[in-house]
């Protein structure tokens, strides 16, 4: 069989073990190493899957991807989500939709300390929903708001998802973290305007909450500088050249566990649940990373990532062109596979090609993720969505996909900023 057919075969035999629900890393490791052993034979296939996996788990800059799982589980477990929200809940939640732009903020600020989208939405599930449905906010809205909120973990530092595509990539993870703040903040912006929008085109669709009093709405106000000293104190220490993102990761986790412990919100037993949550997450991860790697060298011996890379470029579409269709690959595959698992196996192979069109690989790493967030969103799969479900059992997957359709529109017209103007992405890395 020729190089090219194998690759196509492989390609084939991977989306079917998927379909087959073969957990994504396995299937990739599994195709990945049977394809190359048909071609460069058993024992090399074999040592390949001995080395790749011990220089992955032991490789140091890899070590930034636990670091930061372990802060976000640890700030999780402490309930600086829950405080979040209700300092958001006490300045804006007395408005028409109030809860749901709490929510939004709330999920903002989470992000930004957490770095994990589906983290996200499963933690304002339980927060959020129960006091949205007590004052009697819609549960196609309530559900969808979440889920739209939980993909702000996808592009607020430290983004899990942005620091796997700065590894495959060499790119400087840093940089990309400074690069998703600005999208971060007009991702949050658009999220609050749609509220706005729904509010204004059906006034009587979301209700009011209660009016809290100045001297409450400081109170609660003054419990969030735990998360914001977090916050400045590990993107301040990237952005300022004090340690490198793995350094950044480890300082956060340790920061995370003496803020908790000297507030007294994280015992023994939570920082055992926390350290578990942690530990399953990265493993998680990290099998899906090591069958990428396993899959991407099987394509590498194959030549694929250099033919697609001359098919793109060889299409005659103008680098626009080639970059919707790109993205329209991504939408298509997020009803295949999670976030992580898209970013593993496709960057490595559309990459060469979107760098000899001369796009910027810090843009375009903002731009995937950003498409990538949509795939947690969208029918018929929805990572966030799935996660909701599994958290609120009371609500049918049609209605959260109803309730998260307003904000996937937005997502769209966000990108479409995005590509129009690259310096809300690249402004501030160009000042480090």
């Amino acid at each position: 069989m020729s190089p090219d057919a194998l690759a196509v075969t492989g390609f084939v035999s991977l989306f079917a073990l998927i379909l087959l629900r073969v957990p994504v890393g396995m299937a990739m490791g599994l195709v990945g190493v049977t394809g190359y052993a048909s071609i460069v034979g058993t024992a090399p296939a074999l040592k390949m899957v001995g080395l790749t996996s011990m220089r992955t788990v032991t490789d140091y800059t890899f070590g930034v991807i636990p670091m930061f799982m372990l802060m976000g589980a640890i700030v999780s477990q402490s309930g600086m989500s829950a405080e979040l929200f209700r300092a958001a809940n006490a300045f804006i939640g007395h408005r028409r939709g109030g809860l749901g732009l709490a929510t939004i903020a709330a999920c903002a600020g989470f992000a930004a300390i957490s770095g994990s989208s589906v983290a996200t939405a499963a933690t304002f599930a339980t927060v959020a929903y129960p006091e949205m449905r007590r004052h009697n906010y819609p549960k196609s809205f309530s559900t969808g708001v979440i889920a739209a909120g939980g993909t702000l973990g996808a592009i607020f530092p430290p983004s899990t998802v942005l620091a796997v595509y700065g590894l495959i990539t060499q790119q400087d993870i840093g940089r990309l973290f400074v690069a998703g703040i600005l999208p971060g903040v007009l991702a949050v912006a658009m999220y609050m305007a749609t509220i706005a929008v729904i509010v204004w085109a059906r006034p009587d669709f979301l209700p009011a909450g209660e009016r809290f009093s100045w001297r409450e709405r400081l109170a609660a106000l003054s419990k969030v500088w735990a998360s914001l000293l977090l916050f400045v104190f590990v993107i301040g220490g990237l952005y300022g050249g004090l340690f490198t993102p793995t350094e950044a990761g480890g300082v956060g986790a340790c920061g995370a566990f003496l803020i908790s412990v000297a507030r007294g919100k994280l015992d023994a037993r939570g920082l055992r649940e926390a350290l578990l949550r942690a530990t399953r997450t990265a493993s998680a991860v990290f099998t899906v990373l090591i069958g990428a790697l396993l899959f991407g060298y099987f394509l590498t011996v194959t030549g694929a990532p250099q033919k697609v890379t001359g098919f793109l470029t060889g299409l005659g579409l103008s680098p626009l062109g080639v970059l919707l269709l790109i993205m329209a690959m991504y939408l298509v595959l997020g009803c295949l596979m999670d976030a992580m698992a898209m970013i593993i196996l496709t960057v490595p192979i559309v990459f060469p090609a979107v760098t000899a069109l001369g796009y910027d690989p810090i843009w375009f790493g903002i731009i995937i993720v950003m498409t990538v967030e949509l795939g947690l969103i969208h029918p018929p799969v929805g990572m966030n969505v799935f996660v909701i479900k599994t958290t609120v059992e009371d609500v049918s997957f049609a209605t959260i996909f109803r309730g998260v359709a307003p904000f996937i529109v937005t997502d769209l017209v966000r990108l479409a900023i995005l590509i129009a103007i690259p310096q809300i992405a690249l402004w501030l890395p160009s000042l480090m």
